[in-house]
């Protein structure tokens, strides 16, 4: 659904990184026997002969504040001495050109192709100090075995048929390709190691990231299910670029200089440096304010309406019905967008999506795709700043759905309270339910105008 690498859809190449390109490409035709689809065998392709020549660099990028890069960024950077070659693999390119439309439609579906494509270094830095993202460069320290093996690794991932992957945001992503590159090339030495549960599940990384974009954070929030609950391991974590750079700077390598073994990760570089994303305002806060507070003041705007046409009954309504019915028309349109859409998302995922995290999700007891047609309602209280009218026909249908949508919503309050769902809901219990639950029972007071009597000529 949303990226975690920033967009890019296409490169040019200077002259430094054509001769660099020619000599990789020159490496990977020359390998003994032609590969086709999976390459199973990596020794199969030739390496350049003096592999002390060779260095890796990790490139970790912060994050931004857009949508595609509140994870962060990680590409592996690769210097010949010998052939004055120096190229950057980045795993977080994706095609674009159909609009965004197209791509969104496909990234919802589960289309997600990304593909690995290479630049220069400075290309590469120049793009994110663009973006004012703070940039680490750090040497890995390898022997010459494990160069081989990531070398060998990066020449089959220059295939055409292995330069797309089916992109996954947290198990298949720019920084896991690294990172399993690179426990493949030390043998499982880091998989060995970062196997431990931490405190976190996937959605409080979520939360935290998306804390600068706050209606994208809590509408993640909303349309995720419970897969991203769970604790998750030290291994798994490292989906994250900034984790996974920590994590490497605590580990040694098998490298040693003067008898003593190096650390992994060496000879750090800050690039680049800005000041990260601020946090402008809580949205969970300020989706409860903006819910309860002017629901709270229309409930004191309710007064008792007579009906001439029948002497026992009367309805109920607001005072100031110009200025207060716009209010109420204000509120029910936006609750009607997000709701619907929320709703609409959530079980057109549920068919359609191969996105399994939006799948089953106890959000539908609150958000319901038929929401979005309160629109029509909203609009008639906007323009006539009175009570929606009734009749024996429609106002069975309107009760009905209103008394189902409060008896869910009660259902749901009792799941978050007394976590009866493997789900994690107290953002929304907290935040959002209160407000929704209140604006219904108000619309149902004061919003439907009763159908006259029957006995009673128009």
């Amino acid at each position: 659904m949303f990226v975690q690498i920033p967009i890019r859809t296409s490169h040019f190449l200077n002259l430094n990184l054509a001769f660099s390109l020619i000599f990789f490409y020159v490496l990977l035709d020359s390998h003994k026997s032609s590969a086709q689809g999976f390459q199973t065998s990596l020794n199969d392709y030739q390496i350049p002969p003096n592999l002390s020549s060779l260095h890796f660099y990790l490139i970790t990028v912060d994050v931004g504040d857009q949508v595609w890069d509140n994870f962060g960024h990680t590409a592996l950077r690769i210097y010949d001495e010998d052939s004055n070659t120096d190229v950057v693999f980045n795993w977080g390119t994706f095609d674009a050109s159909g609009g965004v439309l197209d791509f969104s439609w496909n990234f919802f579906k589960g289309i997600t192709d990304y593909r690995l494509t290479t630049s220069t270094p400075s290309q590469e830095f120049s793009l994110y100090s663009a973006q004012r993202r703070t940039v680490w460069q750090d040497k890995i320290n390898l022997t010459n075995p494990q160069k081989r093996r990531l070398y060998q690794r990066l020449l089959w991932n220059l295939e055409p048929s292995n330069t797309t992957y089916d992109y996954q945001y947290f198990f298949n992503n720019c920084t896991t390709r690294i990172r399993d590159y690179l426990d493949e090339s030390l043998d499982s030495g880091l998989s060995s190691q970062f196997y431990e549960m931490t405190e976190l599940s996937f959605r409080d990384h979520v939360r935290a990231h998306y804390e600068s974009i706050g209606l994208v954070g809590i509408s993640l929030d909303i349309l995720m299910n419970s897969d991203i609950d769970r604790q998750i391991s030290e291994w798994e974590e490292m989906f994250l670029p900034l984790k996974f750079r920590e994590r490497l700077l605590q580990i040694e390598s098998d490298v040693a200089e003067n008898g003593e073994r190096k650390m992994l990760l060496s000879d750090s570089q800050l690039i680049a440096e800005f000041a990260p994303p601020t946090v402008v305002t809580d949205p969970y806060r300020f989706t409860f304010y903006i819910l309860t507070l002017p629901v709270a003041f229309l409930f004191l705007m309710i007064r008792k309406i007579p009906q001439i046409y029948y002497a026992t009954r009367s309805h109920v309504g607001l005072r100031f019905p110009k200025l207060n019915y716009r209010l109420l028309a204000i509120l029910g349109g936006v609750t009607s967008i997000f709701s619907g859409i929320y709703g609409l998302l959530m079980l057109g995922s549920w068919f359609i999506s191969g996105h399994t995290d939006t799948h089953h999700n106890v959000n539908l007891l609150v958000f319901w795709p038929t929401d979005i047609f309160g629109l029509i309602v909203a609009g008639g209280w906007f323009f006539s700043c009175r009570a929606w009218p009734t009749n024996h026909n429609t106002e069975p249908f309107i009760n009905y759905y209103l008394f189902a949508h409060i008896v869910t919503m009660l259902i749901y309050a009792v799941i978050g309270l007394f976590g009866l769902s493997e789900q994690q809901v107290d953002g929304i219990v907290y935040s959002v339910l209160l407000g929704f639950l209140s604006f219904t029972i108000l619309i149902w007071i004061v919003g439907f105008e009763p159908s006259k009597p029957r006995n009673v000529l128009s």
